[in-house]
């Protein structure tokens, strides 16, 4: 090949991505707390809002109604059951959300990548890792597993 001809691979990137990742070859990185922050497109305020909510409301009725420390109770665990139950599905769902969201077309993945909220990690089978950060160019890393096909 030479200099002034395409790379094989040229525009069509996400596909090769999508490819890798279903091979897993590729691991696609989201930085959670970046992604689950009103504003951006994998956001659900119920997700976020009624589990803690919740909690908040039924402690403080309990600690009004029957006595504080069945309130307090309630609060702890609550945070307990967010923390052990509820923070996990969180983190799932905004990672699929985001997963099929950037993979959905090239446009949203260079919008996530620009931002900083997204990753690109892969084992090579020599044992050594590569990984693209914002500051890497997310294509000229897909295309570098290009193995002369």
């Amino acid at each position: 090949m030479s200099g002034a001809d395409p790379h094989p691979w040229e525009g069509r990137e996400l596909q090769e991505l999508r490819r890798l990742l279903d091979e897993k070859k590729v691991t696609l990185g989201v930085l959670i707390r970046k992604m689950n922050t009103p504003g951006t497109p994998v956001y659900s305020h119920s997700e976020n809002i009624l589990p803690a909510a919740a909690i908040l409301l039924t402690s403080f009725a309990a600690a009004v109604v029957i006595h504080r420390w069945l309130g307090g109770a309630l609060l702890l665990a609550g945070c307990a059951w967010w923390w052990f139950r509820v923070r996990p599905a969180i983190r799932d769902a905004v990672m699929d959300r985001t997963t099929a969201h950037v993979l959905a077309d090239p446009r949203n993945f260079d919008a996530q990548w620009a931002r900083g909220t997204i990753t690109l990690f892969a084992r090579m089978p020599d044992g050594t890792e590569r990984l693209a950060r914002k500051r890497d160019d997310w294509r000229g890393y897909v295309r570098s597993f290009h193995e002369g096909s």
